[in-house]
C-alpha cells in the first residue's frame, strides 16, 4: 500500500489511532507507523489528542492537518475577479475581489491575480512555498490538456495564452485551469449536494453551458468541450447564432436572445440585467419571456437527461435569479419529453451558491491536486531519500 492510500482514510478529517488503520487497512501495524509518520513529518497529519484508555498508556489519535499547506482558488468572469486562499480542507482564510474586465487582457488580468494572491498569502504569515496549488476558471472554452483558452469569445488576447505557465513561473505552484462552469459545476456539488455523485449544472447568462459531474468525477470530454449546451440546436428554431449556425439555444434562450425578444415588444431593455429586474417587477412580457426560454433549455436538457442520467440538475448563472419561470419552463419539458425511469427521482433546482460556486470549485480543483496520490507519493519517497 501507498503512502497516499492510507492518507484517504484520514482526510474525512476522523481522529484515528494507528491499530484503526492497521485494522482498516489489513497492514502489519509497523507498515502503518511508517507511512503515519512520514505523513506527520510532511505536515498531512497531526496527533490530535488521546484515545480513551482500555488500561495502559492510551494511544495517540493522528487526522488531516489542514493548515499543511495553502492553496487558492480563482474565478475569472467577464468583469470581475474573485480570489479565495484555503487550507486544505477547503476553509476559506481569505478572500479578495475586484472589478476588471477580461478583455483587458491576460497580463492585466493574472498580473492582478498573482499580486493579490501573494498578499494573501504573506497576510497569513507563512512562507510563499506554503502555497502548493491554484484553480483558475475563465469564461470561456478551455483545452484541457493544456490549459489554454482555445478562440474565447469574450476575451480578446488570450487564445492559446499560457494561463498555467505564466502563473506557475510568477507563484511556483502547480496550476490548474478550466472553464468557468465546469468548475461552477464542482463548486455546486461539493458545497451544496456533497451525497450527489451525479449532478449538472446549467449556466444561463449571456451564454449557456453545462458542466457534467458523472460518477463523482467532472467529465470534461476529449478536448474540454463536454457540456457545451449553447450550441445545441432547438427544434423548430431559425434564429440566428453569433457561432454563425441558425437555431442554437444560445440564440433563443440566453440573456442577450430574451433581451431582444422583449425589445420587440416595444420594452426598454439593454441586456440580462434589465431582463432579470422586469422579471422581479412583475413584468408579464418578462415573465412569459423566462418561461419560454426555460422550455427551450428543457428541449435540450431533456436529450441530456436520457444520455447522462443526472439525479440533480442546478441552474444557476444570471438567470437563474430572475424567479422561478425559468425553472417552471425547464421542469415543465423535461419531465415530459425524458424517459420515466431518468426522470423517477431527479430534482431540478435552482443554484444556492451562486457567485460563490465558481470559486470553491477552483479551490476543489487546487486541492483535488495537492492531495492526490502521484502528488503525495512523491513527497513520500523524496522524504524516504532524503533520510535515508
Amino acid at each position: 500500500m501507498r503512502t497516499s492510500e492510507l492518507f484517504d482514510l484520514l482526510r474525512d478529517g476522523r481522529p484515528r489511532t494507528r491499530s484503526e488503520l492497521a485494522r482498516a487497512t489489513g497492514l502489519a501495524r509497523s507498515s502503518v507507523t511508517a507511512h503515519v509518520d512520514a505523513l506527520a513529518r510532511l505536515g498531512y497529519v497531526a496527533p490530535v489528542g488521546d484515545a480513551a484508555s482500555t488500561g495502559g498508556r492510551p494511544a495517540s489519535l493522528f487526522a488531516l492537518n489542514p493548515r499543511a499547506r495553502l492553496v487558492a482558488g480563482v474565478d475569472v468572469g467577464a468583469t470581475h475577479i474573485l480570489v479565495e486562499l484555503a487550507d486544505l480542507a477547503g476553509a476559506a482564510l481569505a478572500t479578495a475581489r475586484t472589478d476588471l474586465d477580461v478583455a483587458e487582457g491576460p497580463e492585466a488580468v493574472l498580473g492582478w491575480v498573482v499580486e493579490t494572491v501573494r498578499a494573501l498569502v504573506a497576510q497569513q504569515g507563512v512562507d510563499a512555498g506554503e502555497l502548493v496549488a491554484l484553480g483558475i476558471g475563465l469564461p470561456g472554452p478551455v483545452e484541457h490538456a493544456s490549459g489554454m483558452p482555445i478562440s474565447p469569445p469574450i476575451m480578446p488576447g488570450w487564445h492559446r495564452f499560457d494561463v498555467a505557465g505564466h502563473l506557475r513561473e510568477r507563484l511556483g505552484c502547480a496550476v490548474l485551469v478550466d472553464n468557468d462552469v465546469n468548475i461552477m459545476a464542482l463548486g455546486e456539488q461539493r458545497t451544496a449536494w456533497p451525497e450527489v455523485d451525479d449532478l449538472v449544472l446549467v449556466k444561463v447568462a449571456t451564454g449557456i453551458g453545462a458542466g457534467i459531474i458523472s460518477g463523482g468525477r467532472l467529465q470534461r470530454g476529449a478536448q474540454g468541450t463536454a457540456g457545451d449546451l449553447g450550441h445545441v440546436r432547438v427544434p423548430g428554431s431559425e434564429a440566428e447564432c453569433r457561432c454563425g449556425n441558425l437555431g442554437c439555444l444560445e440564440a433563443v434562450a440566453a440573456g442577450p436572445a430574451i433581451a431582444a425578444a422583449l425589445r420587440e415588444h416595444g420594452l426598454e431593455v439593454a441586456g440580462t440585467g434589465d431582463v432579470v429586474a422586469l422579471a422581479r417587477a412583475g413584468s408579464p412580457e418578462a415573465v412569459r419571456a423566462l418561461r419560454q426560454a426555460g422550455r427551450d433549455l428543457g428541449e435540450v436538457l431533456a436529450t441530456l437527461v436520457n444520455l447522462v442520467n443526472p439525479s440533480v440538475i442546478v441552474v444557476g448563472g444570471r438567470l437563474a435569479g430572475a424567479g422561478e419561470e425559468l425553472l417552471a419552463g425547464i421542469s415543465e419539458v423535461v419531465y415530459r419529453r425524458s424517459l420515466p425511469l431518468a426522470t423517477e427521482h431527479l430534482r431540478i433546482a435552482a443554484s444556492t451558491t451562486q457567485a460563490d460556486a465558481a470559486v470553491r470549485g477552483a479551490v476543489a480543483l487546487a486541492i483535488e491536486h495537492a492531495l492526490s496520490p502521484d502528488v503525495l507519493d512523491a513527497e513520500a519517497r523524496e522524504l524516504a531519500i532524503a533520510s535515508a
